[in-house]
C-alpha cells in the first residue's frame, strides 16, 4: 500500500476503508443494519452523532458515520423506517418537524412513544397536528404522550381522531381536559387501556363518556386526578369488569384498590 494512504488509514483508525466497503453494500442490507440500531436521532437528515447511539455493533457505528454521503444512504434510512413497527423518541431532544418527518416515513408503525423523560421531546400541538397526517396513524395500536407539557386538547384531538385502531393510550402527566376524552371515546372504540395519571383537568363527565363508548376498555389508571373517588363507582356500574388503578380506598363501595405503578399498562 502507498505509504501516504497507509498513514491516512492509520490516522482515522481504518474508518475510511470501512466506509468505502460499506458504500458497496446493497441498499436492502444497509436498511436492515440501520433497523438494528436501538435509537434513531435526526434520521430525517440521515445524519447521526455516533457517540450518542447506544449500539453494540461497531459496524453500525461506521454505517451511521457514513450517513448522508449519498442518495443510497437516504434510501436505506427510508426503507429502515418503513419496516419499523415501533418508534420511540423518549429521552431524545426531538422537535415537531423531525418527529413528524420520521413518523411519516414509518408507514408500518404500530407503537409510537413520544413521551417526555430526562431530556424530553419538545413536541407541541403543532407537532401532533403534523403527526396526525401520517399514513400510519390509522393503524397505530399504542401511543404514549406521557408528560408532554407542551400539548393541549387541540393537538391531542387531531391525533386521536385518526387513530381508529388504538388499543393503548398513555396521556398521563399532561394538561388535557374532557375534550380529549370525548375525542378518544368517539374515535378509538377498540381502546383497551388508558393512563390518565395526574390529568387534573379531566372530570367525571369525561370518564363516563369514555367508559360508555369504549366498550372494550379493560383498564384505566386515574392516579393523581382530582375526580372524587366516589365517582368511580358509577364507572363500574357501566362496566363491572373495568380495572380502575391507583385510586384511594372507597369505604363500603366495593371498589378494589390497585396501585401497581403508574407508568405501565398492567
Amino acid at each position: 500500500m502507498d505509504p501516504e494512504k497507509q498513514r491516512q488509514n492509520d490516522g482515522d483508525g481504518g474508518g475510511g476503508a470501512a466506509e468505502a466497503d460499506i458504500e458497496r453494500l446493497p441498499v436492502d442490507l444497509l436498511a436492515h443494519i440501520l433497523s438494528l440500531l436501538s435509537s434513531f436521532r435526526d434520521l430525517s437528515i440521515t445524519c447521526c452523532h455516533v457517540d450518542r447511539i447506544p449500539s453494540a455493533l461497531l459496524f453500525c457505528r461506521a454505517v451511521v458515520r457514513a450517513g448522508g454521503v449519498s442518495r443510497r444512504w437516504r434510501w436505506a434510512v427510508e426503507r429502515s423506517l418503513a419496516s419499523r413497527r415501533r418508534l420511540s423518541f423518549a429521552g431524545q431532544r426531538t422537535g415537531n418537524d423531525t418527529a413528524a418527518r420520521l413518523i411519516r416515513a414509518a408507514v408500518n408503525l404500530r407503537d409510537l412513544d413520544i413521551s417526555r423523560s430526562c431530556w424530553g421531546c419538545h413536541i407541541t400541538d403543532e407537532g401532533l397536528i403534523k403527526i396526525s397526517s401520517a399514513d400510519c396513524v390509522a393503524n397505530l395500536t399504542s401511543i404514549s404522550l406521557w408528560g408532554l407539557a407542551g400539548i393541549t386538547d387541540k393537538g391531542v384531538v387531531h391525533l386521536v381522531s385518526r387513530a381508529y385502531s388504538l388499543q393503548h393510550l398513555n396521556i398521563g402527566g399532561t394538561f388535557i381536559t374532557d375534550e380529549s376524552l370525548y375525542a378518544v371515546a368517539n374515535s378509538c372504540t377498540n381502546l383497551k387501556s388508558i393512563i390518565l395519571w395526574s390529568c387534573r383537568h379531566v372530570t367525571e363527565a369525561g370518564l363516563v363518556a369514555l367508559v360508555n363508548k369504549c366498550r372494550r376498555l379493560e383498564c384505566i389508571n386515574v392516579g393523581g386526578m382530582r375526580v372524587p373517588p366516589e365517582s368511580f363507582v358509577g364507572l363500574l356500574s357501566i362496566s363491572p369488569a373495568l380495572q380502575i388503578r391507583s385510586i384511594p380506598r372507597i369505604l363500603n363501595a366495593g371498589v378494589q384498590v390497585s396501585t401497581p405503578g403508574v407508568f405501565g399498562w398492567g
